[in-house]
């Protein structure tokens, strides 16, 4: 039995200016030593943040005129995902399943949607950075894909409604509501203390 699990270098935000909304480099800590030999893959291939700009920069420059869905850069497949202001890149060995890698993008995208109520634009995303990366860290976790249903990620990452709260204001304390919680107190030691 082959089992794989399918793993991600980074997931990355640029904005149209080519700058860096959001950026999130994977260490895999279970990477194929056959793969690592063969120098298909590295274990770090980004260990600095000089290295991850200049990579930024690059993936940049190779697709922000083309209408592709995926791209080869240093040897790494880029699958991508234009919004109204921003791009998300999705980056991976050349030897993972693109398929599966396009499934994780797109439900990432869609869940940072639903969070956002369709606006997934750049101020959008920064007012909300804490919802973003929380469904990021639902998709992927130490580079190995974990969930491609948006609506699962969404819901583990949504905030609880305001209506749905206990508003404090609105519970009335008064002498009679006193006296019922310490009645009903010492019925329930009493009862203890007859029981033995």
């Amino acid at each position: 039995m082959n089992l794989h699990l399918d793993m991600v270098t980074a997931l990355i935000l640029i904005d149209n200016d080519s700058n860096r909304i959001l950026a999130k480099y994977y260490h895999p800590a279970h990477a194929d030593p056959k793969a690592v030999a063969a120098g298909a893959t590295k274990p770090n291939p980004f260990p600095t943040l000089k290295d991850q700009r200049a990579f930024e920069a690059s993936i940049w420059e190779k697709t922000r005129r083309q209408q592709t869905d995926i791209v080869v850069v240093d040897n790494l497949a880029v699958l991508y995902k234009h919004s109204i202001d921003l791009c998300f890149f999705l980056v991976a060995p050349l030897h993972e399943n693109e398929l599966m890698l396009h499934a994780t993008l797109t439900a990432f995208y869609d869940a940072v949607a639903m969070l956002l109520r369709h606006q997934v634009e750049k101020r959008s995303i920064l007012e909300n950075l804490d919802l973003v990366v929380l469904a990021l860290d639902e998709t992927i976790d130490n580079g190995i894909v974990l969930e491609t249903d948006p609506v699962a990620i969404a819901s583990r990452v949504s905030r609880p409604k305001p209506d749905a709260a206990v508003n404090l204001a609105d519970i009335q304390l008064n002498e009679q509501s006193i006296m019922q919680a310490f009645t009903t107190v010492r019925d329930k030691i009493g009862q203890r203390i007859l029981q033995g």
